[in-house]
Order: C-alpha cells, then sequence, then structure tokens
C-alpha cells in the first residue's frame, strides 16, 4: 500500500484499527486473478497481552482468522503461503464545499491497514476449536451483548467439520491514516465537524479518528485510533 508521509499512523494506531475493525479480508495469489475473502480476524490471547503491556506493535506477532472449508479459497491455502489481511477503518467521501472557499478539490477521507505476512493452515480439530472459542469471546466482548456460549458448544463442535482456522505470522505491516493532515486547522476543524454531525455510515467514527490525531508531524498519539 503506497502511504505518503504525512498519512502515516503509530505501530499503536494500526493495532487499534486491527481490533476495532476486525471483518479483514485476506488476499492471496492465485491465476488469473487473486483470492480474496471477508473474515474475522482476531488477536490470539497471548498476543493481545503482548501488545497491550508491551510495544503496541504487531510486527513479529501472528493473528487469527477462520471461514468455511468450502470456499474454493481455504483449499488454495498452503504453508508458508505469502499472504495479506487488509482491514478497514472509518471513511467518508468530502466534498469541497465542507471547505467554503475554491479552487479545491473533492476527497476521502480514510483509515486503513495492511497486515502482511506468511499464512498457517490450522489442523481440524481442537486448534480451529480455540480458533472458534477466542474469536466468539474477542467479539462478544467488544461488540456483542456479553452472549454466554457455554449452551453452544456442542452446535460449535457439530460444525466444527465445515470450518478452516489459520494464523497469519506478521512479518510488515502498513497504516494509512488520510484524515485532513494536509488542511489548515480551521478547515480540519470544518471538515471534522461536518463528519461528527453527520449520521451517514461511519462519518461519527471517523470524526472521532480526526480528532484524535495529534503532533506537529501529523501523527496519532500513541494508543490511539
Amino acid at each position: 500500500m503506497y502511504v505518503p508521509a504525512h498519512y502515516k499512523g503509530s505501530s499503536a494506531a494500526a493495532v487499534a484499527t486491527v481490533r476495532a475493525s476486525p471483518l479483514a479480508t485476506l488476499v492471496t495469489g492465485a491465476e488469473p486473478v487473486p483470492f480474496a475473502t471477508h473474515l474475522p480476524v482476531v488477536l490470539p490471547e497471548d498476543v493481545a497481552d503482548a501488545v497491550d503491556n508491551g510495544p503496541a506493535d504487531l510486527r513479529g506477532h501472528r493473528v487469527i482468522g477462520h471461514l468455511n472449508r468450502a470456499n474454493p479459497h481455504w483449499r488454495h491455502l498452503s504453508a508458508g503461503q505469502p499472504a495479506l489481511l487488509i482491514f478497514r477503518g472509518p471513511g467518508g467521501y468530502v466534498s469541497p464545499e465542507v471547505y467554503g472557499y475554491t479552487p479545491a478539490a473533492p476527497t476521502w477521507n480514510f483509515t486503513a491497514v495492511h497486515l502482511r505476512g506468511t499464512i498457517q493452515p490450522l489442523p481440524a480439530g481442537e486448534e480451529t476449536r480455540r480458533v472458534i472459542h477466542r474469536t466468539v469471546r474477542e467479539l462478544e466482548g467488544r461488540f456483542g451483548r456479553q452472549w454466554d456460549m457455554a449452551g453452544s458448544l456442542d452446535y460449535f463442535d457439530k460444525i466444527l467439520p465445515a470450518v478452516g482456522a489459520f494464523e497469519l505470522h506478521v512479518e510488515d505491516v502498513d497504516g494509512m491514516f488520510k484524515l485532513s493532515q494536509e488542511l489548515d486547522p480551521e478547515t480540519k476543524d470544518k471538515t471534522t465537524e461536518h463528519f461528527a454531525a453527520s449520521p451517514e455510515g461511519t462519518h461519527r467514527e471517523l470524526a472521532c479518528a480526526m480528532e484524535r490525531w495529534t503532533g506537529a508531524e501529523g501523527r496519532p498519539s500513541e494508543g490511539s485510533l
């Protein structure tokens, strides 16, 4: 991913985006075009502890996900295969009308993180079961209603043979945080206020990300975004 210097974020910002936007796109090579599958991806418990209590950087760690074994993509995954995971945060169209001056050009503000590394399909059975249980605990804890999966464990075991789980060993991380850093403070504030007042899509989340962007070099504070 091409990232201009003034749109780069911290490693902590990349971790925060991965955790806040866990529906990722897994991309691996194929002919005539690459495979791409949308699927949930979370941090294993030990990795979450490591980035919470040490350097907030996913490089050298792993993330886990799963997909349907009936998906042809699963059958083309192999150990050590290069892979890309794409995470999209909030985004929104910026009309020049928001700026209140001309000439100007429209644009799109957004946040995105790419994880590159090698994939490791996991065996069916206990390892895949652990991925499912971890995914449920993480997503229910962050986005759900604290649902207790205990009453559904037998059902999980019933569908387990249809699930393909994997790890991605992260080698590199790219984060793009295009949040109007190039604008003068007054125009950036107008743009932020525009998104904060909008009910469309993820505009209000985008406004929050823009408000958290700090620093003379146009970088988010540690742990933000």
